[in-house]
């Protein structure tokens, strides 16, 4: 098994001690700890980081900017959000930074080295947290169509998406979840999240709604506004 480079950000040095503690364990993971008022993208830069491990409770503000500015200048590295409460504005607000994880600082180590795999193999696990919320899916959705409609999306498509794709892509853009799409192909959910996989690696897209507005910007779904919604 490949290392894993893991960088934990936090001004707080006794909170990036207890987190290394608890991930020390994992033979894959290689902890190193920065203070993200010290320079935090060279940081980056010089230890090869495969993921971020970002706290944005002080303040929450520039946590999020920074969180933004690493995956402007370094998309390879993976931004997993941390924070105190687990809050819809919060998620919005982390799906728009195009981290690829929005994760409570309760969460059980167990958990945490989870999503952190996952993050680490391409995998969006902000999905699952978005899925769960439906007027959030609904609202990111909602905006991305409407930065679409202006032409403001100009994102090049990395590489064509099969049929079955822009079928499960038609879906998602109307509202659905993966569970409710996977009911209507009949197929199973796991197959769906596969797919979802798939799509996002194929665009270059951050999340699922970076990914809608791409096809609705190329014309490869269309949007029913009476089935936007039918999450809920």
């Amino acid at each position: 098994m490949s290392e894993i480079t893991i960088a934990i950000m936090d001004r707080s040095q006794f909170f990036r001690d207890g987190l290394r503690q608890n991930l020390s364990s994992q033979r894959d993971l290689r902890l190193i700890d920065c203070d993200p008022d010290s320079e935090p993208l060279q940081f980056i830069d010089a230890n090869s980081v495969d993921v971020v491990l970002l706290d944005i409770d002080s303040p929450i503000s520039e946590g999020l900017e920074l969180g933004r500015a690493i995956t402007q200048h370094y998309p390879n590295t993976r931004v997993i959000i941390l924070s105190s409460y687990f809050r819809e504005e919060e998620l919005f607000e982390a799906l728009k930074t195009g981290a690829v994880a929005y994760v409570d600082k309760r969460t059980s180590t167990e958990d945490l080295v989870g999503v952190i795999r996952r993050a680490s193999r391409g995998e969006y696990p902000i999905n699952d947290s978005v899925s769960a919320n439906p007027a959030i899916a609904d609202r990111v959705i909602r905006q991305f169509q409407e930065i679409a409609s202006m032409g403001l999306v100009k994102e090049k498509v990395a590489a064509p998406l099969t049929h079955r794709e822009i079928q499960i892509l038609g879906f998602i853009a109307n509202g659905g979840t993966n569970k409710q799409v996977a009911n209507m192909l009949g197929i199973s959910e796991q197959t769906i999240k596969n797919h979802v996989s798939a799509i996002l690696r194929k665009l270059n897209a951050n999340d699922r709604a970076h990914a809608v507005a791409l096809a609705i910007r190329n014309q490869w779904v269309s949007v029913d506004e009476n089935s936007v919604g039918m999450s809920r």
